[in-house]
């Protein structure tokens, strides 16, 4: 907080005996009072301090005892605020040959703090400047060309190792660059963040990315997994750090990650000894060139320690180990190409040498496989055979089941229709005797006895109750003509509805097949389930008449079952309706019955499954319905909820593929 001329008067200023005043890491501000001598023949001096890691830096020159400002900067100083020479730390002084100038300067940092003062003329300044333009340049373009060269491997390979290898080679570029003061001076001079803390922030993105690339290329957990578990604390104390370095100590913040960076470093190559000692080729590369860039870190650490001397070799020696390193890395790359490559080959060396063998067991083996397979195929073709055989016997087994409860119920609706016939023949006869009798008198009447005989016969009339007797005639007739009409009708169903075996396409009513299907199944639903008919008007459709009258009785039945079977007095409904689109018809068969749970719908079709108890079903009905729809391409689809009812829905195409082959 002093004044230049409060420090000017200070008595207790230190001599330094060092070339380079290495004032360590303190945040404090530190004044150095100095004199120049112009020993050449220049009359200006170039004075520049080639240390880009000064928070503040005031350089005055003291005229006639009183200090000038000649020169303001450093990385916590706003831009506009600086000169004369913007980030750089170069200033000139005018001095004649042998004259003497005294220079002050306040310098504070939360960094390392080195005051490297050179002094030259200005045209050897500008050939340093240059040649360490050059090497920097040099470096720069190495750095690029590995980065390019190894991001187009990448774009080849897809392998995420060399791009994690470009990401760490960038991050080291510009991590170098900003301890050299090129970041600063030329990439982001304004902004007043970056360079305050641009260099604690690459060295941690460094790092990690240096781990990343590392626990990649060595394969860390594979060959060193205990130390692959610690680098997660590292990771912590980085975290830790930046959080102390944003909040509440910059100062401490930087020394912590400093500090856990340089052990990190020790560590990482620890894990490289380790894994290069448990057989990782690759280790041995990474293990070479890590130890290079610790060395010039190192060198670049005890420079700023003060153990080394402050020159170029010593500056420069951390960019130059960088180079190094990410060289030989890009060796290391490649030779783990050209290990895969090798790997590759003997992999398939050896799926070769498999195959050959393969290939003569398989020869050895067809001999004896064609005798094998001649003997399999007879056996084969007799269980196929039986199969047919089989399967034919249980289809018939279901269509005789579904026959046996129609020839039930047919036998028993035809019956109530023969028993009025039957049950009316003796009266019928009795009655006919009655009025032939009757009519046999009147023929043999004599003329002569006409009025007493007709007495007589009027008598016999009275006494066998012949009026009654005619008037019975005519219900006699009419329950006899009702109960075979019933029969009549009953047949002429059943002979609609029994077409199950014809193999010829023909143009059938659909309603019609409903009505007949209805008819034939009426003694299984009537007096306890009640069918609701919506039958929409519909075209003819090219099918297989009996075989989708089949569908409709199978349907119809367990939706009848399903009904009887729901517990309850609500009134048990089975709704069948129909209708037509320009390409298909529908019908939709649904009930209020009992419903399925999912896992019954999706074994809907399968052949042999029932929810019936053993006895009372085959299980092929349904599997039967879906092969009969599958034959007219037509869909078939279930919608049930447990406790609601069922839906099921028939699609089939007004035309029959067949037949439209056959047309083309």
């Amino acid at each position: 907080s002093w004044s230049p001329e409060v420090a000017l008067t200070r008595p207790d200023f230190k001599s330094c005996d060092q070339d380079v005043p290495n004032l360590g890491c303190s945040g404090s501000a530190f004044w150095l009072k100095l004199t120049v001598r112009n020993s050449s023949t220049s009359d200006q001096i170039v004075l520049h301090i080639p240390h880009p890691e000064i928070d503040e830096l005031d350089v005055y020159e003291i005229n006639e005892g009183q200090p000038t400002l000649i020169a303001r900067n450093g990385q916590m100083r706003p831009l506009e605020a600086t000169y004369p020479n913007g980030r750089q730390f170069t200033f000139k002084i005018n001095l004649d040959d042998q004259e003497e100038s005294t220079i002050l300067i306040r310098a504070k940092s939360i960094k390392q703090l080195q005051i490297p003062l050179l002094a030259y003329t200005e045209s050897r300044f500008t050939s340093v400047k240059l040649d360490r333009n050059i090497y920097l340049g040099l470096y720069a373009g190495m750095m690029i060309v590995l980065a390019l060269y190894n991001f187009f491997i990448f774009i080849s390979t897809k392998d995420n190792s060399y791009l994690r290898y470009v990401i760490y080679l960038l991050l080291v570029f510009a991590t170098q660059l900003t301890f050299n003061g090129y970041t600063p001076e030329y990439i982001w001079p304004s902004n007043s963040f970056l360079l305050e803390r641009s260099s604690l922030i690459l060295t941690i993105l460094t790092a990690i990315a240096a781990t990343e690339f590392t626990k990649k290329f060595i394969q860390t957990n594979k060959y060193t997994p205990t130390l692959h578990k610690g680098i997660k604390w590292f990771y912590l104390g980085f975290a830790i750090s930046t959080i102390v370095y944003f909040g509440p100590s910059p100062y401490y913040g930087y020394q912590m990650t400093q500090g856990i960076a340089g052990v990190y470093a020790f560590y990482t190559l620890a894990i490289a000894i380790r894994a290069w000692q448990a057989g990782a080729r690759t280790a041995g590369f990474f293990l070479v060139a890590w130890s290079i860039f610790l060395i010039g870190t190192m060198v670049f650490v005890m420079k700023d320690a003060g153990v080394l001397p402050y020159n170029e070799l010593t500056v420069l020696m951390m960019p130059l180990g960088s180079a190094i390193e990410g060289i030989l890395l890009s060796f290391g790359l490649a030779d783990r190409i050209n290990t895969l490559r090798r790997e590759k080959e003997r992999s398939q060396a050896e799926t070769l040498t498999i195959l050959q063998e393969n290939e003569r067991i398989i020869r050895e083996q067809n001999v004896l496989l064609e005798q094998k397979v001649k003997q399999r195929t007879a056996a084969l073709q007799e269980s196929n055979d039986t199969l047919k055989q089989t399967q034919t016997q249980l289809v018939n087994a279901e269509k005789m089941a579904s026959l046996g409860q129609l020839t039930a119920g047919i036998a028993h609706e035809i019956n109530n229709p023969i028993n009025f016939i039957t049950s009316n023949v003796q009266p019928l006869r009795r009655n006919i005797r009655e009025l032939v009798e009757v009519m046999q008198d009147y023929r043999t009447l004599d003329p002569t006895v006409a009025a007493e005989r007709l007495k007589a016969i009027r008598a016999k009339e009275e006494a066998m109750g012949l009026e009654e007797s005619i008037a019975e005639l005519d219900d006699i007739i009419d329950s006899i003509a009702e109960g075979s009409s019933r029969t009549a009708e009953i047949v002429r169903g059943l002979r609609n509805f029994s077409r199950l075996d014809e193999d010829d396409l023909k143009d059938a009513d659909l309603n019609e097949g409903l009505r007949s299907t209805l008819a034939v199944l009426a003694p299984q639903y009537r007096d306890r389930v009640e069918i609701q008919l919506d039958l929409g008007t519909l075209p003819a459709v090219e099918c297989y008449p009996g075989k989708l009258n089949q569908v409709f009785m199978n349907v119809i039945t367990n939706a009848v079952q399903a009904t009887i079977s729901r517990p309850g007095d609500r009134p048990r409904v089975v709704h069948v309706r129909t209708t037509a689109t320009d390409e298909r018809v529908r019908v939709i068969i649904s009930d209020n019955g009992i419903g399925m749970t999912e896992e019954v719908r999706t074994r809907l079709y399968d052949p042999f499954f029932t929810t019936k108890p053993v006895g009372e079903g085959t299980g092929l009905g349904m599997a039967i319905v879906y092969g009969i729809i599958q034959d007219h391409q037509g869909d078939i689809q279930v919608e049930s909820t447990p406790g609601v009812g069922t839906e099921f829905t028939i699609e089939v195409p007004l035309r029959h593929q067949r037949s439209n082959q056959q047309r083309a």
